[in-house]
């Protein structure tokens, strides 16, 4: 971008009319430096919140000699075999169990390719992301640095950051208020732009609300300490974004409900009547569109 610059401004030679202001006038020239202040002060102000790790500016996170190699394999390997050489030889192993790991992975070998959503970058993002082949895999992380390291691992990988403006310890009082603070949004694009709802995820890249996702799995940010950022803005968003749905239902599986706020958040929006099945800490359900997708009055299940 380039950097802001005046105009010089010369005097004029041609002889100046009564009570014509002259361009070098300090007044004239406060005046104008006071709107470009106030301009970049909105620029700054009204930023998207979120983060493309592939335009930050940040020194390369050292990979081991382990690493390394796996990373350069994706130029010249097939994914699959590169991923089992990863797993083969990685420390860090995926956070879900075999149970919870092959339900979805069977609704994406009977949807495959689709589009597939996930909230959370983990050790088994590699893995997710080879489950769906030909598909769209995007993953949604909080952590900017964690996103940079990965994508220097696995840059075969998409993935997005974002940041969040809740806290867990706001759980339950967010779930008392929605009904009044999110209702109004438009049916097109409920959640974009909607920040008077502090549910709603309402900056996120474009192609999430554009696209009709196929499966969402719902396995971050943070939520197990009460300054962290809870599930709550993703659980609610993940919900609209299914009803919101163009045509065909929405598989979301969502992960850790062994804890209070996940599983009050699913009752309330995912609807436990949508519940198909789960495993461990796991829970599996199939959410169909809805014709009025934003409204809520009478909520959601």
């Amino acid at each position: 971008m380039q950097p802001w610059a005046f105009k010089s401004f010369q005097p004029s030679q041609k002889k100046k009319q009564p009570n014509t202001p002259n361009s070098s006038n300090p007044r004239l020239l406060s005046l104008l430096t006071a709107i470009v202040a106030a301009t970049i002060l909105l620029l700054f102000y009204f930023r998207r919140t979120l983060i493309d790790p592939n335009s930050l500016c940040a020194p390369a996170v050292p990979l081991t000699e382990a690493q390394a190699i796996v990373a350069e394999e994706f130029e010249t390997t097939p994914t699959t075999l590169v991923t089992i050489l990863h797993y083969a030889t990685a420390s860090g192993v995926p956070q879900q169990t075999k149970g919870e790991i092959r339900r979805p992975f069977d609704v994406l070998q009977s949807l495959a390719p689709c589009n597939f959503l996930i909230f959370g970058l983990g050790h088994d993002a590699l893995m997710w992301d080879t489950f769906n082949p030909r598909g769209t895999t995007l993953f949604l992380e909080e952590d900017p640095k964690w996103t940079i390291y990965s994508l220097q691992r696995f840059p075969i990988l998409r993935a997005h950051t974002l940041r969040f403006s809740t806290r867990l310890s706001e759980a339950k009082t967010l779930l008392s208020s929605y009904k009044k603070d999110c209702a109004g949004a438009p049916d097109r694009r409920p959640l974009k732009g909607h920040r008077r709802c502090k549910l709603a995820l309402s900056e996120l890249p474009e192609e999430v609300y554009d696209r009709d996702w196929d499966v969402i799995m719902i396995d971050g940010p943070r939520g197990y300490f009460a300054a962290a950022p809870g599930r709550m803005q993703v659980i609610y968003s993940v919900a609209m974004l299914a009803r919101g749905k163009r045509s065909g239902v929405t598989h979301v599986f969502l992960h850790d409900v062994d804890r209070e706020v996940e599983k009050l958040y699913a009752a309330e929006f995912l609807c436990l009547k949508y519940r198909v099945g789960g495993v461990s800490k796991l829970w599996h359900f199939v959410i169909p569109p809805v014709v009025n997708v934003s409204d809520i009055s009478h909520g959601f299940c």
